[in-house]
């Protein structure tokens, strides 16, 4: 299977760097940086991501929706992890009857965009048990990327 993570427009560049860092031990192949996402090289990025940003393939978008389109079109199936009337349980969803997972990950504030909810194929959620009802990307990042990369 192969396994990329889309980030739409992250601020901090200690949770880039916390994604690579994931997306590596999850077995991701790629990181794709869309819009005002920070690119390496930069030392709060390689800060966190101990250096997976140099052997993990990366590339940077400018459009968010140039890049989900594009992969859309190499046959990718896309997820976003966003918390919508339309989501199913991230524990309970099934994967493996897909070759190539994209996963988007949207801003820490306003999360993945109207455009790129359009885009996915399926929303994805985790489920929240606690007052926030939200966790910090990097985190939420981490548990879809194991969940998605165990089949």
């Amino acid at each position: 299977m192969e396994k990329i993570v889309i980030l739409e427009n992250l601020r901090s560049l200690h949770n880039v760097g916390s994604i690579f860092r994931t997306a590596d031990g999850a077995g991701f192949t790629k990181v794709c940086l869309t819009g005002y996402t920070g690119t390496p090289p930069d030392r709060r990025i390689e800060k966190v991501s101990l250096g997976a940003e140099d052997f993990l393939e990366w590339e940077k978008f400018e459009d968010p929706v140039e890049c989900v389109k594009r992969y859309k079109e190499a046959g990718f199936y896309i997820l976003a992890l966003e918390q919508t009337s339309q989501s199913v349980d991230i524990f309970e969803a099934n994967f493996t009857d897909h070759k190539k997972i994209a996963l988007i990950l949207g801003n820490e504030v306003e999360g993945v965009s109207r455009e790129l909810l359009r885009l996915a194929d399926t929303h994805l959620e985790i489920p929240m048990h606690g007052q926030k009802g939200s966790l910090n990307v990097s985190i939420a990042g981490g548990i879809a990327m194991y969940q998605v990369g165990k089949v």
